[in-house]
């Protein structure tokens, strides 16, 4: 693991934190990396039950750190967000979202795929991916519309609208609102709650709830696709020139 994710254990609790407060947490190919693998040992080790997913220094994360991820384009490899991305999906071990702060992109997207989500007040949630000339990803195309309703769903995908931590709990993608101070600990009170069930039951209650993954991957699969060809476009390569001039003036 690298020091921008870091990965502890604890009473049964895997606790992964995206930890480069310097840049919101703006995740690079090699916090991908890490964050598959940690989930990966998850899945694979008894002594794990639940995990966290966090963000240090007031932010949840930012969503991809443009600059790795065009290097990664322009090297015609695939983004190792997918990989991510995939087994947050198919993941079998509950997980628990802790946001403070920004949730872009994928800050946004994932939390579909967690079992419960606590945010702060001071929580801001964005998908921009059409404002960059690019498609959702995360499967999102089919749960945004599944989970807030397809008024609600273009209006944060198609016009990339920010939605705060109310309307987030009002729409079913967060849990609770909770003070800043009280916020690591809320999740992980919930993670230990989880891995304190029988983990048979759990796992197989959450199999039965979210239904057959198949679907989630077809379309995660079509959403890859689409990216794809949507990152080569001249209306993507505009975007994302204009947005990296923006920041650097």
């Amino acid at each position: 693991m690298t020091t921008e994710t870091i990965v502890a254990i604890e009473a049964g609790v895997m606790r992964i934190t995206m930890n480069r407060p310097d840049k919101k947490n703006a995740l690079t190919g090699a916090m991908y990396d890490a964050m598959t693998a940690a989930m990966e040992q998850a899945d694979a080790r008894d002594d794990v039950r639940a995990v966290v997913l966090e963000g240090s220094g007031g932010a949840f994360t930012a969503g991809n750190d443009l600059g790795d991820f065009l290097a990664t384009a322009t090297r015609g490899q695939e983004s190792r967000a997918f990989p991510f991305i995939r087994k947050i999906a198919t993941l079998d071990t509950p997980i628990v979202a802790a946001v403070d702060g920004v949730a872009v992109g994928v800050g946004t997207t994932l939390l579909f795929h967690c079992d419960l989500v606590y945010a702060t007040p001071a929580a801001k949630f964005r998908m921009p991916f059409v404002d960059l000339g690019l498609l959702p990803e995360a499967g999102s195309s089919l749960l945004a519309p599944a989970r807030f309703g397809m008024a609600k769903a273009s209006e944060y995908i198609l016009l990339a609208e920010a939605f705060g931590p109310q309307e987030a709990k009002d729409l079913g993608l967060v849990n609770g609102i909770v003070p800043q101070a009280e916020l690591a600990e809320t999740a992980m009170a919930a993670a230990r709650k989880l891995a304190a069930k029988p983990a048979g039951a759990l796992r197989m209650a959450r199999q039965l709830m979210r239904g057959d993954r198949k679907d989630i991957v077809a379309a995660m699969e079509r959403e890859s696709a689409a990216f794809a060809k949507a990152l080569k476009s001249p209306e993507a390569k505009a975007a994302f020139e204009s947005f990296l001039n923006r920041a650097k003036g």
